[in-house]
């Protein structure tokens, strides 16, 4: 894949074997439609929702052992001390859950979630 003054170049290669003989019996110009899913490990086509789930739970993880968004709480006033236990204290209880799992099943802690990571990368850029 290629970029250029008009957009996107995607070169698509296909082996012959798998070629449809119409494709190559249609006339030149003929325009198709071609379909791309990404593909997991077991060559399944992967469920973004799926993805984005275990993404959501990930920041919420990675949140809670940054340094920095340990001192945006403890800057802002939300936390005492800038440690991760008070993190994931504090998260727990901001987003109404008991455990970082809840956030696959509660798209409305998963929501504030990507609020609260908007609002320490904001703090970030003006620190």
């Amino acid at each position: 894949m290629k970029q250029d003054r008009t957009g996107y170049v995607l070169t698509l290669s296909i082996h012959p074997d798998e070629v449809p003989e119409e494709i190559l019996r249609d006339f030149v110009g003929a325009r198709y439609a071609v379909v791309m899913v990404r593909i997991n490990g077991q060559e399944q086509p992967m469920n973004r929702e799926q993805e984005h789930t275990r993404d959501i739970v990930q920041l919420a993880g990675i949140l809670c052992r940054d340094t920095d968004f340990q001192k945006f709480l403890v800057e802002t006033g939300i936390a005492l001390d800038a440690s991760e236990s008070e993190a994931i204290d504090w998260m727990r209880n901001e987003l109404g859950i008991s455990s970082r799992a809840e956030l696959k099943n509660n798209p409305d802690a998963a929501k504030h979630l990507l609020t609260i990571n908007e609002e320490f990368k904001a703090w970030k850029r003006n620190a």
